[in-house]
């Protein structure tokens, strides 16, 4: 017996040992998608406050209290943003990755040391393979011996050469994604708000969520009465679904009549004024494409700030092109968990994985970091991108930009008028009360006669 206890109490030690590296993987891990979403937040608010800070230069030009607020300190902080970007992107994120996976070499110690040397080996692998796609992806768009030889410059420019094809992989992603994420704000919006009585019964979904949460509670209290088979702990999770529900009901339905009449139609007003506004800038921005050329995104090396607004309406465009980016950015973010193409990476409480973490991690540095790029590209704001920002070869091809924008809207208003016209109908039958008619199935006489005839 004592043999045997030792044995038990041996692989017991060993699993707490593994639990406990994995505990401090875990940790590592989480630490740099911690600082990988503080990238991704500089990135958002970077051209925001960038133009807030011109803004109250032109306003305040000889304060004392603002001094500190100078163009160098605006570059620096661009500057600051493209190299953690690279960093988080190229070298931290795999990392963190690499490190959740690995296990440690074969026949060498275990433990965390391990596990970082194999993922320092795997890391600088990633890094050779990326750099001779890059290289000959280089070699074959510009087949020119300087632009070869320019890759060998690590710093300055390999990785502003790759950071120009990831943010135009992002720039390409926020196309598809915000004039998705535009179309699902109102709904995403009329769900958290309260709807008007004429749009919204709470009292019948209160009445079948009670009746639903009753017939599930009597299946649980009574299972022999009923000759399937039940699943118990999916019956208990269908009661607690329900109440739940029923909870935001009640919530929802002592709402006062401010709330219900008012801040559901202001809401959606809101949100109508600001995508309408949205496409009426891009196509303006298109039509100065066509006619001027300094309507194309340029990047500016030296940030003169407090000398002139970029808007024609002064500080309160400056408020509008703010709110704008904020609006399309969440947007972005909304239509991107909603695509059918990354909604298994949508995060889930207490169910997911730090592998899971660290792919949501990576695309939302990616759309961020993307952000002030695309809205120059957009036209909803005409401060020039500075630092790297301002370098990608691609911002120069009218082609390109005037597509971009032409995409844009094209693709809005398309999602927008789909989205309205299934909207408006689908509310005009609950309010005249079409849903509720007994309609026929087309297939349940033909079923019955199969049985029939069997």
């Amino acid at each position: 017996m004592r043999p045997a206890s030792g044995k038990w109490a041996h692989g017991a030690c060993w699993e707490r040992k593994v639990d406990d590296e994995d505990a401090t993987v875990n940790k590592i891990a989480l630490e740099l998608c911690t600082f990988t979403l503080a990238v991704a937040l500089g990135a958002v608010l970077l051209l925001p406050f960038s133009i807030i800070s011109n803004e109250v230069l032109l306003s305040l030009p000889r304060n004392y209290y603002i001094q500190w607020l100078n163009g160098s300190l605006i570059h620096g902080l661009w500057n600051f943003v493209f190299l953690f970007s690279n960093l988080s992107l190229i070298f931290l994120m795999p990392f963190a990755y690499f490190f959740t996976e690995s296990e440690g070499f074969a026949g060498s110690r275990k433990g965390v040391l391990g596990r970082v040397y194999e993922t320092v080996v795997m890391l600088i692998l990633l890094t050779l393979l990326v750099l001779g796609m890059v290289w000959v992806a280089s070699a074959i768009v510009d087949n020119n011996k300087a632009s070869r030889e320019s890759l060998y410059d690590f710093w300055e420019y390999y990785l502003p050469y790759l950071y120009s094809c990831i943010s135009f992989l992002g720039v390409l992603l926020l196309l598809v994604c915000t004039p998705l994420g535009l179309a699902r704000m109102f709904s995403v919006t009329g769900k958290l708000l309260v709807k008007p009585r004429l749009l919204e019964d709470l009292e019948e979904q209160l009445h079948c969520s009670a009746f639903e949460e009753a017939a599930l509670t009597r299946r649980i209290c009574n299972p022999t009465s009923c000759w399937l088979h039940l699943d118990m702990e999916l019956l208990h999770r269908q009661v607690l679904a329900l109440q739940t529900q029923r909870v935001l009901l009640e919530k929802r339905r002592k709402a006062s009549a401010w709330q219900r009449n008012l801040g559901y139609p202001l809401a959606m007003l809101c949100l109508l004024v600001l995508t309408g506004l949205s496409v009426l800038i891009v196509a303006i921005h298109i039509l100065e494409l066509l006619i001027d050329e300094a309507a194309m995104p340029r990047g500016m090396q030296d940030a003169s700030l407090g000398q002139v607004s970029f808007s024609k309406l002064g500080s309160f465009g400056a408020v509008i092109q703010v709110v704008l980016i904020f609006y399309l950015m969440v947007s972005s973010v909304v239509g991107f968990y909603s695509s059918p193409f990354f909604r298994s990476l949508r995060p889930r409480w207490h169910d997911t994985a730090m592998t899971q973490i660290i792919g949501n991690c990576v695309c939302l540095l990616v759309l961020s970091s993307a952000l002030p790029v695309f809205s120059r590209t957009l036209g909803l704001t005409h401060f020039d991108l500075l630092g790297d920002f301002g370098r990608f070869n691609w911002l120069g091809n009218f082609y390109i930009v005037f597509l971009y924008n032409a995409a844009f809207a094209g693709l809005t208003t398309l999602c927008l008028v789909k989205t309205f016209t299934a909207a408006v109908r689908a509310e005009l039958i609950r309010a005249f009360g079409l849903d509720r008619l007994p309609l026929p199935v087309s297939g349940f006489p033909r079923a019955s006669r199969k049985t029939q005839h069997q």
